[in-house]
């Protein structure tokens, strides 16, 4: 390889191709003689929070060793190859997760640690999620400042994840654009596709369809906006919402509409919602994937299922449904075969870290370049408790988390420093606090 003075710019090239050209980023887009590091030190890293509902059985997640030298329990076991890209952080507590209703809140209070019975006029950030601020520092510049998604819906009334007191938000999402907004998490593969590249069952139908005009969106928002004098002040506040998310769609689709994925192979569209969970998440995960690889996002949020699951997983011998065998009333067999749906779902998170650490992405992997949580806001599904949470860590975000460790930290100290400190790891500053965070972690 010759190294010259002349380099490709990444934004010279989009710009060059007359639109937004979503390329992953390319040795040629280094300068020749630029030192990496100068380059990841402002680079923007992907951001993942994937949440797995009903705790884990604590003795088969937590590591007997902290430090570099730990030994992988059963249940991240699948994860072995990831160990050096892995930080496990043991012995937080999660205060705002805790009390009536906990599978209504659980979710909810996930990434923003803040008690939805609770306000704090001084934090502007109060009740909003993690990924949200997040996204409002490193998605502006993408077509999706982020994605929410999941396999399961549960956001009814008889679903058990509503309360009078929370509504339904805080059970059945863990996104929230405000202390009061949750955002709607989407579970059927064809419309994330159809929102990613654009309508049409394959390339040729998007390219035909991609050049047609649609003022849809905008006959919405002038609709909306002739209600607002005949509204009442609650309902305009309402209104405004409803048009602040119309607003995000239309940049959206905007943005959607420059992007040529030219050099990313993009799949046919698929068919709808599998009737195979597993199917059904391992597409999710891909897509996810292909959404970090083409930079439609930087931010994604998932739940692997839902609060209150009645999945089955026969697929692994298990016939119970979730929820129900999750109140195993320290029943050895029963624990047992939660712990089995546990490593399960680490072995299908292992197959999605597979995906990033085989894709390219500048001096490294998109793995190496990304920040992603794998937990959970419960710990002893039986007590339903929030303390000690299982949490891990997966990626080096451009170097800025070590990895390779165990982390085991004094009694009660709050979930939220590690929320925190991830956001801190992913470039995002002036954020000095999140819901009842006291600090962050320097070890990660």
């Amino acid at each position: 390889m010759f190294i010259t003075r002349k380099h490709l710019s990444r934004r010279a090239l989009l710009r060059g191709a007359g639109a937004a050209v979503a390329l992953p980023l390319l040795d040629a887009m280094i300068p020749a003689g630029t030192a990496l590091a100068q380059t990841a030190a402002s680079a923007k890293p992907r951001l993942g929070f994937f949440y797995f509902p009903h705790g884990a059985i604590m003795d088969k997640w937590t590591p007997a060793a902290t430090g570099p030298a730990f030994d992988l329990t059963p249940i991240l076991k699948p994860l072995a190859a990831y160990q050096n890209q892995m930080t496990i952080v043991s012995n937080l507590r999660n205060t705002a997760a805790e009390g009536a209703g906990v599978h209504a809140t659980s979710p909810g209070t996930w990434l923003s640690c803040a008690s939805p019975f609770a306000n704090n006029e001084k934090d502007p950030n109060y009740g909003i999620s993690a990924d949200q601020i997040a996204a409002q520092h490193l998605g502006q510049d993408t077509p999706f400042p982020s994605l929410e998604l999941c396999t399961e819906v549960k956001a009814s009334s008889a679903s058990g994840v509503c309360s009078a007191k929370t509504g339904c938000g805080y059970g059945s999402t863990i996104s929230f654009r405000t202390r009061t907004q949750p955002l709607p998490m989407e579970h059927n593969p064809r419309k994330l596709f159809f929102r990613m590249f654009g309508q049409g069952n394959n390339q040729s139908e998007r390219d035909s369809i991609k050049h047609q005009k649609f003022s849809l969106l905008d006959l919405v928002a002038e609709s909306a906006t002739s209600l607002d004098s005949k509204l009442g002040a609650a309902d305009r506040v309402r209104m405004e919402e409803y048009l602040d998310s119309v607003r995000d769609v239309e940049k959206q689709v905007q943005k959607l509409g420059a992007r040529n994925f030219t050099g990313v192979a993009i799949p046919d569209a698929p068919l709808g919602v599998p009737a195979n969970w597993e199917q059904h998440i391992s597409m999710m995960f891909d897509l996810t994937a292909l959404a970090y690889e083409t930079e439609l996002t930087r931010v994604a949020s998932m739940m692997i299922s839902a609060e209150l699951s009645m999945l089955t997983y026969n697929q692994v011998g298990i016939s119970d449904a979730y929820h129900p065998l999750s109140h195993h009333r320290y029943v050895p067999d029963k624990m047992d075969k939660c712990a089995v749906v546990q490593t399960y779902h680490s072995k299908l998170f292992a197959k999605f870290l597979d995906r990033l650490a085989k894709t390219h992405d500048g001096d490294g992997t998109l793995l190496d370049h990304s920040i992603l949580l794998f937990g959970s806001n419960m710990s002893d599904s039986n007590a339903h408790n929030a303390d000690p949470l299982p949490s891990a860590i997966f990626g080096k975000g451009y170097g800025r988390i070590k990895g390779g460790q165990h982390l085991k930290y004094a009694t009660n100290t709050p979930h939220a420093n590690l929320v925190l400190t991830i956001l801190e790891r992913a470039g995002i500053a002036g954020i000095e606090a999140l819901g009842n965070s006291t600090g962050m972690f320097a070890e990660i």
